[in-house]
């Protein structure tokens, strides 16, 4: 059963997710997933034709994840534990969306796994697909540039309360479209 505080935060999740662009149907990686605060929301909005992808180096998030999925009688969420490689196994275009949630504390400015993340993202995304970034824990702008070089274009920023760590805080999510 879950408590108001739970409840505000799942609903929140939908509603930035729904602004971002996430519709019924859709395929969703949420790489850096954690304890699925966009992951369960995201199932939600895209039902049962949909399929999100949950990826995390952290087993014992994913497992708290699996059990709020079945708990919520969620079907369409796969998760995948990860030990950080960034060569994903899945097909070009697999993806409608990918989510990049404050994972930036992992992936620095100069770190050449920045640029390797954004390339296999890039290689996973279809060609009119969203990559959708909450831009915690790094320069937004020079992140914005990154992401520019590496094929992507901003198509909006969100401004607003955003869901960090379980939590309501300002904060903006930036939307690019694969060039």
């Amino acid at each position: 059963m879950k408590n108001n505080i739970e409840n505000y935060t799942e609903e929140r999740c939908k509603e930035i997710l729904k602004r971002v662009g996430i519709e019924k149907g859709q395929t969703v990686l949420d790489f850096g997933c954690g304890g699925g605060n966009y992951t369960i929301p995201a199932a939600k909005i895209i039902g049962n034709k949909g399929k999100v992808y949950a990826v995390d180096e952290d087993g014992y998030k994913l497992k708290d994840l699996q059990e709020k999925a079945k708990s919520a009688n969620l079907h369409n969420i796969e998760t995948i534990k990860t030990s950080g490689e960034l060569n994903f196994e899945f097909k070009d275009g697999a993806f409608d969306v990918v989510l990049l949630y404050d994972i930036f504390w992992y992936f620095s400015l100069q770190s050449p796994k920045l640029l390797e993340l954004l390339k296999e993202v890039y290689r996973v995304l279809k060609s009119d697909g969203l990559i959708s970034v909450y831009p915690e824990h790094i320069e937004t702008e020079k992140l914005k540039q990154k992401m520019e070089k590496s094929g992507f274009y901003l198509i909006n920023r969100l401004r607003g309360k955003i869901i960090h760590e379980g939590k309501p805080e300002q904060g903006q999510i930036l939307n690019f479209r694969k060039e």
